[in-house]
């Protein structure tokens, strides 16, 4: 048998061979990927551990509640967001009209603008006392809210509202991105056959566009499965509500975990419809090259329309609600520009720089021993755990402190064993806490962006860089980081904005009494005292605009020739 000599011993050469996958990248990106998914993995070991009678009684009274009304939000939040993102996607990359060129990055703007921070806003302006209603009834005489009807803003149909018109750009990003990259020849050959622009739309760019518009709803029904600061300002009974109460209300974890395993059966069925929905859907360019899209030039009418329409989401998810802000924030700024505004500020910044730089370091840890050896196992683990941002902040705070409170407790009765030593919780409880679910729930955007980039780099590159004696980490700093730095640097904004807005997984993980400038926000907004938490709103607007402009740009150069239709816009 042949033999390698390995520290003086003996070993065979297929037994070197079996374990040649030992190597400090695939082992550290087992213990990683393992750590990373244990959140979810406690919560579906708790959900099914038998403990106290306490689902049976959810089972029989609020749990169809919770399924009926989560099913409501997700349905007209995901037709509303069809309509708009999908509608306002075609009329901005196939249409011509006065003002494309700024629609074409303005209808991003409501993805900055948080859905708790909108519903604070507009319940401000359209209840019993706001301005709409008190106009109303100079104007009209009325005397008491008997004397007429107006909407409830604080209910199902509010909140799916708010939800609309703050996640439609999750579709219109994935529709426009989609109908720019569509082959030119086939929308010629629908106009040659005599069809218009609807006809077009309805026949071809539609169902080309189909995948890119169900990953679109999928996300924003994830994120209407995670929101908690508009439900619970709204008073609307979803399971993310429910396990915030049965939780810390009923001080039941079991509970909750029950709960959360049912709202993790919901969104593994939203993957699924999602997979399910880009079956054997590719398409590809039939044309060897590209060039600029046709373009539907609107004039009279259809061009008002298209206008009003573009304008309104805009409007009324951005432009309003950030007035409204600047307005708070001028009348209240010396009662909100305090030393706990500070504070709360250097607080979500520090968590959230935190959290995007350990995200980023894990994403390309991660990503770099897939590349390095794709073991079978190691990509299911590590894809595994990369879901997280797929799961509701509630559901992974609920695992994140299960599984750091085994761990405390665990440590504390070694410690009390062996040196008679009481360590307490460390970390349950604490910013390591939060940072952990942070990078737990973020991860995925981090390593989707990394694995992407590394995938553009040819193989040859790793090649050449071993044959002059490199290795695996001076390979990654010298030739692979300085390639992908721009995607990086991506998806470190990325964390760092989704960070600074995240809501439950920060009001369920945070120590005692320390508040960031999301939970500040949600507990004056709770209290009636919106004024006052403006500033704070704002600022978390602000963190969110750059990088929406920044990612409207990259998607409208996104396509060869796109220099060629800024002609007559």
């Amino acid at each position: 048998m042949n033999t390698v000599a390995l520290s003086s011993v003996a070993v065979p050469t297929s037994v070197k061979t079996r374990f040649a996958w030992l190597n400090v990248w695939t082992i550290g990106a087992l213990i990683v990927g393992a750590v990373v998914a244990l959140p979810v993995l406690s919560v579906i070991f708790i959900a099914f551990t038998p403990g106290d009678e306490i689902w049976s009684h959810l089972a029989s009274t609020v749990l169809p509640v919770y399924i009926s009304t989560t099913l409501t939000l997700m349905i007209g939040v995901g037709a509303g967001t069809i309509t708009i993102g999908v509608g306002t996607a075609w009329l901005a990359s196939m249409c011509r009209f006065p003002g494309k060129r700024v629609f074409e990055w303005a209808l991003l703007l409501p993805l900055a603008m948080p859905a708790y921070v909108i519903a604070y806003v507009y319940t401000d302006i359209l209840e019993y006392a706001g301005p709409v209603q008190v106009m109303l009834r100079e104007v009209f005489g009325w005397a008491t809210k008997r004397d007429y009807w107006f909407p409830e803003i604080r209910s199902t149909g509010g909140a799916i509202s708010m939800m609309t018109l703050v996640l439609y750009p999750y579709v219109y990003i994935l529709s426009r991105a989609a109908f720019l990259e569509q082959s030119v020849g086939v929308l010629e050959a629908s106009r040659m056959l005599g069809r218009g622009p609807w006809q077009s739309f309805f026949s071809v760019a539609l169902p080309l566009a189909r995948p890119a518009i169900v990953v679109g709803v999928s996300l924003v029904l994830m994120e209407t499965l995670n929101d908690f600061g508009t439900v619970d300002f709204f008073a609307v009974s979803t399971f993310t509500l429910g396990i915030y109460d049965v939780w810390l209300n009923m001080n039941n974890v079991a509970g909750a975990a029950q709960l959360a395993g049912v709202l993790l059966v919901f969104v593994i069925s939203l993957i699924v419809i999602e997979r399910f929905g880009r079956r054997k859907q590719k398409f590809h360019n039939a044309g060897g090259t590209y060039k600029a899209l046709p373009g539907y030039t609107l004039t009279g009418w259809r061009s008002g329309f298209a206008v009003i329409a573009c304008a309104l989401p805009v409007g009324l998810g951005f432009v309003l609600p950030a007035l409204v802000l600047v307005r708070n924030s001028i009348t209240y700024f010396d009662a909100a520009l305090n030393a706990d505004f500070y504070r709360y500020a250097l607080n979500s910044v520090m968590l959230s720089s935190l959290a995007a730089v350990l995200a980023v370091l894990v994403g390309i840890f991660l990503a770099y021993a897939l590349r390095l050896r794709g073991e079978r196992f190691l990509k299911i683990l590590v894809r595994f755990s990369s879901l997280g941002y797929a799961v509701p902040g509630s559901v992974l705070a609920v695992g994140v402190l299960v599984s750091l409170g085994s761990f405390d407790n665990s440590l504390d009765a070694f410690m009390r064993k062996s040196f008679g030593l009481s360590t307490g919780l460390l970390l349950s409880g604490t910013i390591a806490a939060v940072t952990f679910g942070y990078l737990v729930r973020f991860l995925a955007l981090s390593f989707g962006s990394v694995e992407a980039a590394l995938e553009k780099i040819t193989p040859n590159m790793d090649g050449a860089a071993r044959s002059l004696g490199h290795g695996p980490w001076r390979t990654l700093g010298r030739v692979h980081l300085p390639l992908i730095r721009a995607s990086v640097l991506t998806a470190a904004i990325l964390v760092f904005v989704d960070c600074m807005k995240e809501l439950p997984l920060t009001v369920i993980l945070r120590p005692f009494n320390f508040h960031t400038l999301a939970t500040f926000v949600h507990q004056y907004a709770s209290d009636e005292q919106f004024g006052e938490a403006s500033l704070a709103a704002l600022a978390i607007v602000g963190f969110g605009i750059i990088p929406v402009i920044a990612l409207s740009f990259a998607i409208t150069r996104s396509r060869p020739g796109a220099a060629g239709q800024g002609a007559g816009q």
